[in-house]
C-alpha cells in the first residue's frame, strides 16, 4: 500500500514540495573474517654427554580457532562438541541436522564427547570477530560469544522497513545503501515539514508509507510513517529511529507536530535506536498516533482525502555544568 503523494517541504520555504518514491533492492553485505594464528614450535634436544642440539622449527599450523570451526554451519563450537569413532567434530546444533551422520566421513555419529577440544578452547583467548570493525577487545573462549552478541562493533541492519532486506553494516555503509538502493530521501538539518495524501485514506492496511534521513548533529536519523491497524482501529503513525548505539540515541530529543482546524497534537521523545527493528519500535506504540478519524479531521473538507501535515525538530540534550540538568542545543 503506497501513498498517492508524500510531499516532503523545507522548513525555510514552504513552497517546495517534491515526491518520495519506493524501490526495493537486496543485496548482501560480506561477512567479517575471522582472525587466524600461527603457532610456532621449538624443540631442544639435550644429550648425556652434555653435547647440546637445538633444533628450532617454525612452521605455520592450523590454528586451534580453525579447528573449533564447524564443518557444518562454519560458527564456532561450544560445548558440547561433537566427534565420529574417526575425530570429526562438529558442533551439538549441527548433530541433529546431519541425521546423525558424520559430513566428513559419513560414518555413523555416537555419543562421543571431544572433552579434550573443549578443554583447549577453555584456555584460549581470541579477539572479537568484530575486530576490524574496530573493537580492540579480547577474551576468553566461551565469553566471546556472549560480548559479541551485545558488541557496539557489530553490523547494523538496514532500517528500511518497506521491504524485508537483509542487509547489514556500519552506518556510513547503510546510508549510502539507503539512498542508492532504496531510493529514501535524504535532508540537512534538525526540523522537517511534510504532507502525507492518500486518496483514498479508507484502505488502511498494514504497510510502511515512507522513510526520510536526516543528517544532522553529524548523526543520521530515520524519519518513518506508516498506516497499520491497532486492535480494531485503523491508526497513522510517525516515529524517530537514531542510525547508532541506545547509549548514544539518549542524547537526542525529539518532537512531532501534527493539527489542522484549529487543534493539534504533539509528541515528545527520545529516538530509539535501529538496533531495535522497526517492528518493535512500532509495536510499542513509541511514537506519534493518529486515529484515522482525527487524522481525516485534521485533513479539512469532506473527510475523503487524507491532507496530513507533520512538522518536527531534532534537538540534543546538554549538561547545564552548574545545576546539572540538561538543556536543549538546537541546532541552527
Amino acid at each position: 500500500m503506497e501513498l498517492d503523494s508524500i510531499e516532503c517541504v523545507p522548513s525555510l520555504d514552504l513552497t517546495d514540495e517534491g515526491e518520495i518514491h519506493h524501490h526495493h533492492h537486496l543485496h548482501h553485505f560480506p561477512s567479517v573474517s575471522k582472525p587466524h594464528s600461527t603457532t610456532t614450535t621449538t624443540t631442544t634436544n639435550n644429550n648425556n654427554n652434555n653435547n647440546t642440539n637445538t633444533v628450532a622449527s617454525s612452521f605455520h599450523s592450523t590454528s586451534v580457532h580453525e579447528l573449533l570451526e564447524c564443518p557444518v554451519c562454519t560458527n564456532s563450537m561450544y560445548p558440547p562438541i561433537h566427534q565420529c569413532h574417526n575425530g570429526h567434530t562438529l558442533c551439538s546444533t549441527c548433530k541433529t541436522r546431519v541425521h546423525n551422520r558424520c559430513p566428513t566421513c559419513r560414518q555413523e555419529l555416537g555419543d562421543i564427547r571431544c572433552l579434550a577440544l573443549e578443554k583447549v578452547a577453555e584456555s584460549l583467548e581470541l579477539p572479537c570477530k568484530y575486530m576490524s570493525l574496530g573493537c580492540p577487545e579480547i577474551f576468553p573462549y566461551y565469553s566471546k560469544l556472549k560480548h559479541e552478541n551485545l558488541c557496539n562493533f557489530r553490523p547494523y541492519n538496514c532500517p528500511y522497513a518497506g521491504s524485508e532486506c537483509v542487509i547489514v553494516g556500519d552506518i556510513p555503509f547503510l546510508v549510502t545503501h539507503l539512498r542508492d538502493d532504496h531510493k529514501v530521501d535524504m535532508h540537512s538539518g534538525c526540523t522537517f515539514n511534510h504532507r502525507y495524501v492518500k486518496s483514498n485514506p479508507r484502505e488502511v492496511e498494514n504497510a510502511t508509507w515512507m522513510l526520510t534521513v536526516f543528517h544532522c548533529f553529524g548523526q543520521y536519523f530515520c524519519l518513518h510513517f506508516e498506516a497499520f491497524q491497532l486492535g480494531m482501529a485503523p491508526v497513522y503513525m510517525a516515529f524517530l529511529r537514531f542510525m547508532g548505539d541506545e547509549t548514544e540515541a539518549r542524547n537526542y530529543s525529539y518532537s512531532l507536530e501534527v493539527g489542522g482546524n484549529g487543534r493539534k497534537l504533539i509528541w515528545e521523545g527520545m529516538p530509539r535506536s535501529i538496533r531495535d527493528s522497526h517492528r518493535k519500535v512500532r509495536d510499542s506504540h513509541d511514537g506519534l498516533i493518529i486515529q484515522r478519524n482525527m487524522a481525516l479531521f485534521f485533513s479539512g473538507g469532506d473527510r475523503k482525502e487524507l491532507k496530513l501535515r507533520v512538522t518536527g525538530r531534532i534537538w540534543k540534550e546538554q549538561q547545564n555544568p552548574e545545576g546539572g540538568a540538561c538543556i536543549p542545543n538546537l541546532c541552527s
